[in-house]
């Protein structure tokens, strides 16, 4: 084994000369063959070889230049190595692998390559320690196999030396502690050890015929127990090939494998079967196999057995070294799990040095080592490599700038006002406020800490900890200058600090500032200034208040109304454009229509199409608030036979498909049967109902049974019969629609069950279905990005907190599916101002909510008043996906109508107060509305 290790460098430079004597042959036959043809191509060849060498010389210096602008391209290292073997350039070959190595982990071909290189390059003995330097190095990055196969290889070569052996035996004990466990790979290290230790083995048996003396014999006693313990310990591991390994053993031990070893091999060979599966999705798979590897991980973590967890990661990485969320995976089960400093500390460099653009990485790398008690100098050094490490958003810079002050705040004894370590907290601050606005603001052209955390963090501790309420004024007063003075819950914070730690007379000035600035919840900060007059001040002070609320609040009032006329006057323009495009196109039309003859005869076969319509066409239309009644259902109204307008010739009348005449005839009878019992008055209209609901008026009666007596139900249907989803429920007396309208939004079958009144439009078309109040209503907050998983009962538990809640309401598509929306009402109005200050922002299972007061939007489609707030739609949104429709008829009740709206973006209303509601169409108004058609 030795001598093949030695062998190794020299039988490579011989294939190297074998190469470059046949390329000599070769280009001395190709010149022989020029000379007898009579053509000297050598001067050509030269001519070629010099501009290839030029050409290739040219693009080296190119990318030499480009990482001397950039350091951290590394493509440009891949591509600067690779030319750079091409040409032979040893030495600047070296140089460029070094200067990737300091930057980047190397990928396993890449430290392999530069390995054989160094091997081919120092055979001499003294140059054997930088070789194993080198080594060291490599497998820091990954725990590759074969890169340890290699070490342990070279090691052997230098067993010759005094304690030779012993090296080579620790390198491999280092080896098989590595990678032993890899099911596919970890075989051949074990095999490796074993037949450097039978070459052992072979230099001290004696020869044959000869007596061993005592030290001879105990010296090969324990070789062989060296061989037999290898062989022991490998069939304890699950491994691919470990049947051979099994059948070499029992070959190789006179005495057969021990009941021990035996049960230990089988109880392998099970766990392997476990492992199978897995192993062989990873062979099967395509690189970079993440997928594969998250199961096997997973399964790895279920089973618990740490070393098996580790090389299932770290086999993982050496295919996905670039993906931050398997390192972050990895270091959290050593941070959490093993607690192995320098296993964990080596992992996290790895891991930034693979991923350096990951905040979060280099976040738990310095908690880790402040963790593992680093020394201080160690947290500064990495923060400075984590700041040049190039994050990809400004937010970023400010949570890493947020992790290093906490370890430096941790650090300082504040009993002690000019300690060394609070001057550096301090310090660091104010480099950190100008790194901000030097740095990440002219990178990003944005502060990533709108908010000022980092300054309201810094006017905390002042003010707790330091006791300096001037210094933390002096913060505040900059933060406000920021752009944070429009804002309620700003001013609060810097009022409740002054509370904990000032005095009444600055939490007063704050109050008036914060009157006099928040533009979003002025009602609230005047709220809290009459509240705290109430408690701390004067009856002077109380009057100085009223009177800025008052003022204040009138002026916003007057800045409402404005912004209320501008949008409506908006709207009207952009309506008012609409119809002058509309009429534009309708012109285009009739124009067309005349040039291509269409004449007086198509005019007068309208007209006269005009004059009659079905009479199912004309049914009156019962609905929840606007929906239309089906021709089928008007089919079975009384006094379908005394249309006034004749049918045109050959009209044979409308017959339900599978039905004869006959049949439908006594269909008919026996609804005007059921007709004459109708009574509008006791009955309510029920929709919203699934198509697919079994025994659709069973259940219907056993839901309805219970607000009084049900007379008759009348379910539509389709002309195949199938149920539409909506249909009447007509009680005994009227007392019991009361109680029935307060089954509305019930859930049927996981859907929302609309109920409403049974009203005859065409009586009574301004008729009008009351739901939600469409004002802004102070007692209630509206609560957006809630997961869909969140019930009533959960979000109540969330809000009580903040007061008495009194109802909780979740949004629903028709469905029934949660549209991650709530409407949550208090018993007052500084509840849920408190309510919206507390919540909005807060994490609901891994959801970022946001919560603000309730204003809902206007659901009427109209035409603005004068007086009337507009939302500024486009004329997409206006009329839907599909643009405005040829009839204009919505087939949706009015009732449920809602503006369609750009649905990246939930809107709660505008916060000004409607002059009132446009009147809705009549059936009449949609009957003038066709004939102008």
């Amino acid at each position: 084994m030795a001598a093949t290790s030695k062998a190794e460098p020299t039988h490579l430079q011989d294939m190297d000369e074998d190469d470059e004597e046949m390329d000599d042959r070769e280009m001395d036959s190709e010149g022989d063959g020029g000379e007898s043809m009579g053509v000297d191509n050598s001067d050509d060849e030269e001519d070629d070889t010099s501009e290839d060498e030029k050409e290739n010389e040219a693009e080296i210096q190119r990318l030499e230049e480009q990482l001397s602008i950039n350091a951290f391209d590394y493509n440009c290292h891949v591509d600067l190595i690779k030319l750079l073997k091409h040409e032979g350039e040893l030495l600047r070959l070296r140089k460029a692998r070094q200067k990737m190595s300091e930057l980047f982990p190397l990928t396993e071909e890449i430290w392999l390559d530069w390995l054989k290189d160094e091997i081919r390059l120092t055979e001499e003995e003294p140059n054997r320690e930088k070789v194993n330097e080198l080594f060291e190095k490599a497998i820091k990055d990954y725990i590759c196999p074969d890169i340890w196969l290699e070490y342990a290889q070279y090691s052997i070569g230098g067993m010759g030396s005094p304690g030779g052996i012993e090296r080579v035996r620790s390198v491999f004990e280092r080896a098989i502690t590595a990678v032993g466990l890899h099911m596919t790979k970890g075989q051949t290290v074990w095999e490796a050890y074993r037949e450097f230790e039978n070459a052992i083995l072979a230099t001290v048996q004696p020869p044959p015929g000869k007596i061993p003396s005592h030290d001879e014999q105990e010296l090969l006693n324990k070789q062989l127990q060296r061989i037999h313990t290898l062989f022991r310990r490998q069939l304890t591991i699950p491994l691919m090939d470990m049947e051979a390994t099994y059948a070499e053993y029992e070959e190789w031990s006179d005495q057969g494998a021990p009941e021990e070893i035996l049960h230990q091999y089988k109880t392998a060979l099970q766990q392997r079967e476990k492992y199978k599966p897995f192993e062989e999705s990873l062979l099967v798979a395509e690189t970079p196999k993440l997928a594969e590897y998250q199961a096997y991980i997973d399964f790895e973590m279920k089973q618990g057995d740490p070393p098996r967890i580790q090389m299932t990661f770290e086999r993982a990485l050496v295919e996905n070294c670039l993906v931050p969320d398997m390192w972050t995976k990895y270091t959290i089960y050593l941070d959490r799990q093993l607690k192995i400093k320098d296993l964990v500390l080596s992992t996290h460099d790895r891991a930034v040095r693979n991923c350096p653009w990951t905040m979060s990485l280099w976040k738990s790398y310095l908690q880790a080592v402040e963790r593992h008690g680093g020394t201080h100098q160690t947290v500064p050094d990495l923060f400075e490599k984590a700041l040049n490490a190039g994050f990809i958003q400004a937010t970023d810079y400010v949570e890493i700038w947020q992790v290093y002050l906490d370890y430096l705040r941790r650090r300082v004894d504040f009993s002690q006002e000019s300690s060394q370590e609070l001057k550096e907290l301090r310090g660091s601050f104010s480099r950190c406020l100008d790194y901000m606005k030097q740095d990440v603001e002219e990178r990003f052209g944005e502060s990533g800490d709108p908010s000022c955390n980092i300054m309201q963090i810094w006017a905390r501790i002042e003010a707790r900890h330091c006791k300096n309420m001037q210094k933390a004024r002096e913060l505040w007063d900059s933060i406000m200058t920021k752009g944070n003075a429009k804002y309620a819950n700003m001013w609060l914070e810097y009022y409740n600090l002054e509370r904990a730690y000032g005095d009444s007379v600055h939490c007063r000035k704050a109050l008036h500032r914060a009157v006099q600035c928040t533009s979003d919840y002025p009602e609230h900060v005047c709220e809290v200034l009459l509240t705290f007059e109430r408690v701390e001040g004067s009856l002077e002070d109380w009057d100085v208040a009223v009177q800025k609320t008052e003022t204040r609040l009138n002026r916003v009032n007057e800045q409402r109304a404005k912004m209320a006329e501008k949008e409506a006057i908006q709207a009207l323009q952009e309506e008012e454009q609409l119809e002058q495009r509309r009429k534009g196109k309708a012109d285009k039309r009739n124009q067309k229509k005349v040039q291509k003859g269409t004449g007086r005869f198509g005019e007068k076969r309208k007209a006269e199409q005009d004059e009659w319509t079905d009479p199912a066409e004309q049914a009156p239309k019962r609905h929840r608030g606007n929906g239309e009644q089906s021709k089928e259902e008007y089919l079975q109204s009384p006094g379908l036979q005394t249309s006034e307008k004749k049918a045109p010739p050959g009209y044979k009348g409308s017959t339900r498909p599978g039905f004869n005449k006959a049949q439908q005839d006594g269909a008919q009878n026996q609804s005007d049967d059921k007709m004459e019992l109708r009574n509008d008055d006791n009955s309510v209209f029920i929709s919203n109902l699934s198509y697919t609901l079994e025994a659709p008026e069973d259940t219907l009666r056993t839901l309805f049974e219970t607000c009084g007596t049900v007379k008759q139900i009348r379910l539509v249907t389709s002309n195949k019969g199938t149920f539409k989803g909506y249909g009447y429920v007509q009680f005994e007396n009227t007392e019991s629609v009361s109680e029935a309208l307060k089954l509305d939004r019930r859930e049927v079958e996981a859907r929302p069950m609309f109920v409403s009144p049974c009203v005859d439009k065409n009586k009574n078309p301004d008729f009008k279905v009351f739901k939600y109040n469409t004002n802004m209503e102070k007692h209630k907050i509206f609560i957006s990005g809630l997961p869909f998983s969140c019930t009533k009962e959960q979000l109540e538990e969330i809000s009580k907190s903040h007061g008495t809640v009194k109802e909780v309401r979740l949004v629903t598509f028709r469905s029934g599916k949660p549209k991650g929306l709530a409407y949550v009402e208090f018993a007052d109005e500084a509840q849920a101002s408190q309510a919206v200050l507390k919540m909005d922002g807060t994490d609901v299972e891994g959801n970022k909510i946001s919560v603000a007061i309730s204003n809902p939007p206007r659901r009427n489609s109209s035409k603005p008043g004068p007086g009337q707030p507009a939302t500024n739609l486009t004329p997409h949104q206006a009329y839907g996906a599909r643009g405005r429709g040829r009839t204009q008829v919505s087939l949706l009740p009015r009732s449920l109508n809602r503006q369609s709206g750009p649905s990246s973006k939930v809107e709660n209303g505008s916060s000004e107060d409607g002059a009132g509601d446009a009147k809705p169409l009549s059936n009449a108004d949609f009957v003038k509305m066709l004939l102008k058609k």
